[in-house]
């Protein structure tokens, strides 16, 4: 479709503005360098030019445009080739994906209850509690929890009246932990300064609530609200980058922008709502990130990945004579900033999940920590463990842990510094009885952590009746629903394996101790017994072994 004369124009405008805005900026950088360079300061103290070249990222580049005018340059700089065509093909779109969506959704609990609430707050607030325990979270794990936060706290009045306590408690093995702290930290918002009403739409959500961003903010609006507004998470991400071709980092400033852009586009006035949730659906079950059931895809004729895919296959089999026919990024010279690099070429054995390309990422700091059981087994009542309570920001806000210390990964000192932070909280300790059990080694998003674990046990001492602000003696049992992290979880489990009578298997825990041995095989159980020096009596045993 060929811009019309008029609009062409306002477009050469816009850029040429654009372009101007640009060139003062550099002008300014130079000058600016020239001076630093003249005082003897280093580039290291000048803030640069984004590495990618994204001149709408300059203030000074923008300045002046509406944020329809900085829509109109992207699509400029974009190939038609990762655009839609026209209204029809986005009509296509959308039908295909709703009708598929119809047959095919899940049944999942906040689902039923958004679609079945007339109250606009209460459906609100159902869709919020859903999206914030779906960030980074599979949906089988969500299930559980989501219907016993609801049970817990059917209402927004409900949620903030609640202490952080109790909401660390039920949040506790569900991973970053900050979203619970924050979701409850909005709904005393909504309460305490808005009347107890949900803002209704995405730019408000956003700049209103705490932890609700620009995805989490179209996602409510748009779901239970009915605003007709996109959003993009990780599903969506990777459903566009393939219906579209688009191969660049879609971290990066452009890409992201242009995703966004095709979201909002792509919206179903009538359903918007359904829509979104249809577009993660897809991505979720359909368009996963490996094995995608492109043959199950509704949208499937309109996926430039997949066009891909079938071209490389009849390239490979040599079965196309001179040049196929097949469309293709017009500004595939290495130019155009939504394709993959030339660094990265096609890779046959991944098909369509070539696309999205996969960000890098920094890997975790390593941490060490040396932390402690400290139990009074004769306590009264009943056998009694020691938590003290984390900081009320950083990592793991505000739950309770054994007592612990950071240590050089090296031990040097280790057991001198963590006995002292035992005394802080318990008094005099024996400090002989102190006995290293083994390690957990637990990665968060930005930190793998090696936990040595200790235990002492206080046999024959009396009894510690009395705590400093900030440390709870706990029986097992308690400790088990208390709000501690899944970290302090398997911590207790390397305690208990060596605990006579307390032992429990648990698969999935990464755990290692000084006694773990994996027991040989019989055939290697024949060849130990046999090198082995051993008495006629053992004759018989070996027998046995070998049968």
């Amino acid at each position: 479709m060929t811009p019309s004369v008029p609009r062409l124009n306002r477009l050469l405008a816009i850029m040429k503005k654009l372009r101007a805005a640009v060139g003062s900026r550099r002008r300014k950088q130079a000058s600016s360098q020239e001076r630093r360079e003249k005082h003897g300061l280093s580039n290291s103290q000048t803030k640069p030019f984004l590495p990618d070249g994204t001149t709408l990222e300059f203030p000074e580049a923008s300045a002046g445009l509406t944020r329809q005018q900085e829509e109109v340059v992207l699509q400029a700089s974009v190939s038609p080739y990762h655009l839609f065509r026209d209204t029809a093909e986005v009509t296509v779109f959308r039908e295909s994906l709703l009708s598929w969506y119809d047959r095919e959704k899940r049944d999942l609990p906040w689902r039923r209850r958004a679609e079945g609430e007339v109250d606009l707050d209460r459906r609100a607030y159902a869709v919020w509690v859903s999206e914030v325990m779906l960030q980074q979270t599979q949906v089988a794990t969500v299930i559980d929890y989501y219907t016993r936060w609801m049970q817990k706290w059917p209402t927004l009045q409900d949620l903030a009246s609640a202490s952080l306590e109790e909401v660390n408690q039920l949040w506790a093995g569900l991973g970053y932990y900050s979203r619970g702290r924050r979701l409850q930290e909005g709904a005393r918002k909504v309460v305490e300064e808005l009347g107890g009403h949900v803002p209704g739409t995405a730019e408000t959500l956003q700049r209103l609530l705490p932890g609700v961003g620009r995805y989490t903010a179209g996602a409510i609006a748009s779901i239970a609200f009915g605003q007709v507004t996109g959003v993009v998470d990780g599903n969506v991400i990777r459903v566009l980058c393939r219906v579209r071709g688009i191969g660049a980092d879609p971290s990066s400033t452009l890409v992201s922008q242009q995703l966004w852009s095709l979201a909002q586009q792509l919206v179903d006035p009538a359903r918007p709502g359904d829509f979104n949730q249809a577009a993660m659906e897809l991505g979720a079950t359909v368009c996963t990130p490996q094995h995608p059931l492109c043959s199950q895809c509704p949208v499937q004729s309109l996926c430039r990945a997949r066009q891909r895919v079938e071209w490389e296959q009849l390239v490979a089999s040599q079965s196309l004579p001179g040049s196929p026919d097949v469309e293709e990024c017009a500004l595939n010279t290495g130019q155009c900033r939504l394709c993959a690099p030339p660094t990265q070429p096609w890779d046959q054995t991944l098909g369509v999940a070539n696309f999205p390309r996969k960000a890098s990422r920094r890997p975790p700091r390593e941490e060490c920590s040396a932390t402690c059981v400290l139990e009074q087994p004769k306590a009264l009542g009943g056998a009694r463990i020691l938590l003290v309570q984390r900081p009320k920001s950083g990592l793991l806000a505000g739950l309770w842990e054994f007592p612990s210390v950071t240590v050089d990964p090296s031990g040097e000192h280790q057991r001198k510094a963590l006995l002292q932070e035992l005394q802080n909280w318990a008094g005099p300790l024996p400090a002989t009885r102190l006995q290293h059990f083994g390690q957990v080694v637990h990665t968060f998003s930005h930190i793998k952590l090696t936990y040595q674990v200790y235990g002492l046990a206080l046999e024959g001492q009396v009894p510690v009746t009395v705590t400093p602000p900030g440390a709870r003696w706990l029986t097992r049992e308690e400790f088990h629903t208390a709000a501690v992290s899944t970290a302090m979880k398997k911590v207790f489990r390397v305690y208990e394996g060596q605990q006579p009578g307390t032992y429990k298997s648990h698969k999935r825990s990464q755990v290692s101790t000084p006694s773990s041995r994996k027991k040989p095989s019989p055939g290697q159980q024949v060849l130990d017994s046999f090198f082995r020096p051993h008495s006629p009596t053992d004759v018989s045993k070996l027998n046995s072994v070998a049968q």
